[in-house]
């Protein structure tokens, strides 16, 4: 069952009832515009994982939809359609950052193999996010492990002090928050 969704744009409605209507029956959320400018509208009030848009259209073209759309979410997806393929546009497309390509009319079969592996790789790269967010500590020593500059997972580990000079590039001193100091007292005046 598939979660995804998914922004369908062509200026020819046919298309738009068909690839919206099959790729609706393999579980997806579609929704679909005939315009790159009512495509932007859409896109900035909702979030899409991938956008599948035809190149040649009035006003704006596929290609600046997809420029637009990776200025926004680099993340999302953006398949590109054509009925007018040549060498030369399908470098282009790529070039301007395309995820795929495909010739009208495409085969379904593989647009959806090749949806089911942008999906998959999607998904590694937001679990990877994810955990490029945690700052390792070591449960035992407390020491921080840091990454940056290196390959995750192969940096130096340092002890919080250090780290923390590292990063804030101030000095550190030592004290006793109020909540601590208070325990410390009230342990110093209960007799053992």
């Amino acid at each position: 069952m598939h979660n995804k969704t998914i922004l369908l744009i062509d200026d020819e409605k046919p298309v738009l009832l068909s690839l919206g209507s099959l790729l609706k029956r393999h579980s997806f959320s579609v929704q679909s515009a005939t315009s790159g400018e009512d495509a932007l509208a859409q896109f900035r009030s909702t979030s899409f994982d991938l956008v599948i848009t035809d190149i040649v259209m009035e006003g704006m073209s596929g290609i600046e939809v997809l420029q637009e759309i990776k200025k926004i979410n680099n993340e999302t997806g953006v398949f590109l359609l054509t009925g007018y393929g040549n060498l030369q546009l399908a470098i282009d497309a790529i070039r301007a950052g395309a995820d795929d390509f495909f010739l009208k009319p495409c085969d379904t079969e593989e647009l959806l193999l090749k949806m089911d592996l942008f999906f998959e790789k999607q998904d590694a790269l937001r679990k990877i996010k994810i955990y490029e967010k945690y700052l390792p500590i070591c449960v035992y020593c407390k020491r921080i492990r840091d990454d940056s500059g290196t390959e995750i997972g192969e940096g130096k580990w340092m002890q919080i002090e250090e780290y923390l000079c590292r990063k804030s590039g101030s000095g550190l001193t030592h004290g006793c928050c109020p909540e601590c100091f208070s325990e410390i007292m009230a342990e110093m005046e209960t007799p053992k």
